[in-house]
């Protein structure tokens, strides 16, 4: 039996030639999506044995995804394949459980195979990130304080992904189903907990640890 695969990206032309490229391989395409909430929905209705997920969705980001499904203990697993090298975006995923990283200049022989070495439940790494991803995979010092992007809640992150890009609160609380009143909530929380005292310091914050890296 093919090993099945879903595809999250925002470019339907990519998803396309991914869907090219896989199912003359032996792959069996599932799905595919360039819109998160719906991508996370035929997820969770039928689990594929691997997600191929971009990062860089938009206004969203595919740490979401990752995050949610790690929260839902999702056995499928994802390989990021993602134009994203930023020690700070590798370094998330693979914490938020990626298995695989793959950088969207590799060729399509590399795609295929860090898919198949993920099915098998091996890890995979592009050659130009693979310090980074196997640091991510080390247990952290205890005594070492945690970074501030870590002591986030996965709401909180939404909503600073947002604010970050320009998205005002109204914008904010139709994106993710929330009062304007609780995104301002959130927006303080978050610029309370990152030591920052007004929006031009998040934008800075974001840029400085890669948030916005690839756009």
């Amino acid at each position: 039996m093919s090993d099945s695969v879903y595809l999250v990206d925002d470019h339907a032309i990519l998803r396309e030639g991914l869907r090219a490229l896989l199912e003359p391989s032996g792959f069996c395409v599932v799905g595919e999506s360039g819109d998160l909430p719906t991508a996370l929905q035929d997820i969770l209705r039928a689990p594929p044995d691997c997600v191929l997920l971009d990062l860089s969705l938009g206004e969203r980001s595919g740490h979401e995804l990752l995050a949610e499904l790690q929260r839902r203990k999702i056995a499928t697993r994802v390989v990021v394949l993602s134009m994203m090298a930023q020690p700070r975006q590798v370094m998330d995923a693979v914490r938020m459980g990626a298995i695989g990283y793959v950088l969207k200049g590799a060729s399509g022989a590399e795609v295929v195979t860090a898919l198949r070495q993920a099915c098998c439940g091996l890890h995979y790494w592009s050659p130009e990130i693979e310090k980074i991803a196997k640091e991510a995979l080390l247990p952290a010092a205890a005594d070492a304080p945690p970074e501030p992007l870590h002591t986030l809640s996965q709401r909180e992150r939404q909503v600073l992904n947002l604010v970050v890009r320009g998205q005002p609160s109204a914008a904010i609380a139709h994106t993710l189903s929330l009062s304007a009143k609780t995104v301002e909530t959130y927006r303080s929380r978050v610029m309370a907990k990152l030591g920052v005292a007004d929006i031009t310091g998040l934008v800075r914050l974001a840029v400085k640890e890669g948030l916005l890296d690839g756009e």
